[in-house]
């Protein structure tokens, strides 16, 4: 069961290794803004080409229909990664080993729907992969095995995704394999430690210059690309894709360099390295500066 890009070398690994995959549960395809065009899920989509049955109903809540699909596949186990859909108690027990999921971060630190996202937001210097059995709270089942890695200070969502699921998809036949032939032991979390990654909204991708620089680095690197820490500048969005910290200092807000280089608290600074203006492609800050009207000595703190 899952949905994200993140999900997909799990599947295929599972697939290669020679594990009967009876079938996989995805997000129903979503229409595009526009509506021209239906986005399959790339768990669907990795489905499709590895010929894999696969499902994709709305909710499992109230749904007899996937129950008793369930119920008669007699299963040994079923594996969960960023589903998208709580999985209702009376599920949890149609298989013969229960449902396991692989959550992104250090359990029972980020609990939730964003755990990358808001690890890196909050400059933490480590994260990882936590194998669980689900119960009926949000992440809050025992665990097996946790994998860490470190974080690096530019390093960005898309990056830390690609490593803890490649990760994820390594490590992931060996708890397979302990789980069918019950060597594997769970251990209670600490709930008292836990912390909660909610869903990242976009009124918060803002970037304040009233932050300290690394709070703001956290920020356009913990939401890259999606939904993206941007600034606004006479009524356009400017996403700032990647910056490093600067040593220039000045006004909060106030640009003080030609190459965008911007003030923020305790006379700290960042300087952008790659940005997208509003309805534009992304582009080098060498580029970008080109054809800018934001200028050095300008304030960018309530355009």
């Amino acid at each position: 069961m899952g949905t994200p890009l993140f999900c997909v070398p799990i599947l295929e690994t599972l697939h290669q290794n020679g594990y009967n995959i009876v079938v996989a549960y995805t997000q129903p395809p979503k229409k595009s803004h526009r509506g021209q065009k239906i986005n399959n899920s790339p768990i669907q989509d990795i489905s499709e080409t590895l010929n894999i049955e696969f499902r994709t109903p709305k909710t499992l809540k109230d749904n007899d229909k996937e129950y008793k699909f369930l119920k008669e596949l007699k299963a040994d186990l079923a594996i969960v990664c960023a589903y998208g859909q709580i999985i209702p108690k009376s599920f949890l027990n149609l298989t013969k080993k229960g449902f396991v999921n692989i959550h992104a971060s250090i359990l029972p630190n980020w609990r939730g729907a964003a755990p990358i996202q808001r690890s890196i937001m909050n400059l933490d210097l480590e994260t990882g992969i936590s194998v669980m059995k689900i119960n009926e709270e949000l992440d809050s089942g025992p665990v097996s095995n946790i994998y860490r890695i470190k974080i690096g200070q530019n390093q960005n969502a898309k990056e830390i995704s690609e490593i803890l699921s490649t990760l994820a998809a390594e490590k992931i036949l060996d708890n397979v394999d302990d789980i069918l032939a019950d060597k594997a032991k769970f251990i209670d979390q600490d709930h008292s430690k836990a912390s909660y990654a909610k869903k990242i909204h976009k009124d918060e991708a803002q970037i304040n210059w009233k932050d300290d620089a690394p709070k703001i680095i956290g920020k356009i690197n913990g939401l890259f690309m999606s939904p993206g820490a941007f600034f606004s500048f006479n009524g356009e969005r400017y996403k700032i894709l990647k910056a490093v910290i600067g040593n220039g200092s000045g006004k909060v807000g106030e640009v003080i360099s030609n190459k965008l280089e911007v003030a923020c608290k305790n006379n700290q600074s960042i300087k952008v390295l790659e940005i997208q203006r509003q309805g534009k492609r992304p582009q080098k800050i060498s580029e970008f500066i080109l054809g800018s009207k934001i200028k050095k000595g300008f304030n960018l703190l309530n355009v």
